[in-house]
Formats: C-alpha cells, structure tokens, sequence
C-alpha cells in the first residue's frame, strides 16, 4: 500500500523523544527561542539525525484541540525535517490561541530561522 510520503519524510520511531527525563534536560539545559504562541528548545545530540518531542502549555483546550495541535506539529515537522540540520534533540512548546495549520507552519519554520537549524 503506498503512502504518499517520501522515504525521507516519515517520521521515525527513533527520531520521537519520549522518555521524560531526555525532555526535562532539554528543557533546563537546551537553548530555547520563542515566537508569539510557541517556543523551541534545542540542543545537540551527537546523532546523525534529529529528534523531537511536542509539547503543549497547561490548559491548552480539550483533548480535541490537544490532539489537532500536535498532529499539525507532526506533520510540519514532517515536512520540513528535509530542510534542517541534523544532530539536534527539539522540544516544541505551544501556547494556546491560533491553531491553524499555516499559522502553526509559519511559527515553526520561524522557529528554526532562528535557532539556525535550517539549511542556509
């Protein structure tokens, strides 16, 4: 059954961080830049591909609006993984308010600019 999705454009098991106390590291140790609505913490990883968790503000809606929100995440992330420089660990933090796909999409790339993890 086909996809769609490109090799290079699925989201691995091994690129998930899940363990709570890799994501409290990033968040203590790891560099951080904000937008308004979303902040990313970063730092490297030693690895040869990047990794990322979604992370989301307390309060944040229903589970529906939790469950919409970090399945936009995902598949932003999806789509631009192909464009960032690889061997960092991510956290991508998300405040409540604009929940569309392109706001979200245009918050997580400016994130990246200014991290600069994007390829140039």
């Amino acid at each position: 059954m086909e996809t769609g999705l490109l090799h290079s454009e699925r989201f691995y098991r091994k690129e998930h961080i899940k363990r709570p106390d890799e994501i409290k590291n990033l968040f203590k140790n790891g560099k951080k830049v904000s937008v308004s609505g979303a902040k990313l913490f970063f730092l490297e990883n030693n690895c040869g591909y990047n990794r990322i968790a979604f992370s989301l503000s307390r309060g944040y809606g229903c589970a529906v609006e939790r469950n919409t929100s970090k399945r936009y995440s995902r598949e932003i992330y999806r789509s631009l993984k192909k464009y960032l420089n690889t061997g960092y660990d991510l956290v991508l933090l998300v405040y409540p308010g604009n929940n569309s796909f392109s706001s979200r999409y245009f918050q997580f790339r400016l994130l990246c600019e200014k991290a600069g993890i994007i390829k140039a």
